[in-house]
Formats: structure tokens, sequence, C-alpha cells
């Protein structure tokens, strides 16, 4: 990632804008035990507390790790009951970032957070719709799948 992705602007811009980038070798103790590195690129969103909310294992082209960043962050903030700020940077995802991989995952976690900031169904429910409709051999569209029945 170090010839790829760290050097282009976009990511450069983003990471210096949004993240306290922290790098550490999979084989450097103790810090890689406690984030159980096995293996090189890990990528982890954590908190100011330390608590992991989203990881990926492998290499990450430029245009899937902003959406994949955006996506732990709105993790963190789900985690922490922050929908509508979570909510924010899930629409960000799916306008700016339409043909991501992690876009399916990103509609669940929209219907989750608007289910949960507002205890309406409905919002499981469109998500459910637009998972079927755009990704239906997602893990995400089966995941969402008892939705269908809201």
């Amino acid at each position: 990632m170090d010839a790829v992705t760290y050097p282009d602007e976009k990511v450069i811009e983003f990471i210096e804008n949004n993240l306290i980038p922290l790098r550490i070798p999979f084989d450097s103790q103790p810090l890689a035990n406690q984030f159980n590195l096995k293996w090189t690129p890990t990528l982890i969103i954590i908190d100011s507390e330390g608590k992991e909310h989203e990881r990926i294992v492998g290499f990450l082209p430029p245009e899937e790790i902003i959406p994949f960043l955006l996506l732990g962050i709105a993790k963190s903030y789900f985690d922490h009951g922050e929908f509508n700020k979570a909510l924010e940077l899930i629409e960000k995802i799916i306008t700016q970032f339409p043909a991501s991989s992690v876009v399916p995952e990103t509609i669940f976690l929209k219907g989750v957070c608007g289910y949960k900031s507002s205890h309406n169904p409905k919002h499981l429910k469109e998500a459910y719709e637009q998972l079927q409709a755009k990704y239906p051999s997602s893990e995400w569209a089966k995941k969402a799948f008892p939705y269908s029945l809201l």
C-alpha cells in the first residue's frame, strides 16, 4: 500500500483531516499482540479509548480505502450511540463512493442506524429492499432478510 494507496493525494488529505494514523509492524511487541496483528497490511479503526470498530487485512486500492475508513468511523459513532453522526458518514459513502465494495454493508448499517434513532422498523425494511434490488447475492442482503418480514 506504500507504493500505490498511501501516496494518493486524496488518501493523504483524508487521513490528515480525519484520523490519527499509527503504523505498527506486525512483528512488533507488545502492540502487535495488543491489536492481534498477524499479517500486513492490517488496517484497524479504533476510538480514543482503544476500542476496535473495524478491521481489514490485505491491500486496498486508493478508491476503496476512503470508503472503508469512513465506514469504520461511522461504526465508531454507531457503537457510541451517535446515530445521526453515523448516518451522515453513511450517506457520504453511498453518494460519493457508490461503486465501493463497502456499500452493501453501509446500506445495512443505514437501516440499523435509522431504526435505532427512530425505533421505526421502516428503515430496516428499506435497507433490505435496497440490498435486494442492488446487491441480492451479498452477505448483507442475506443478513437483512428478516427485515423483509416487517
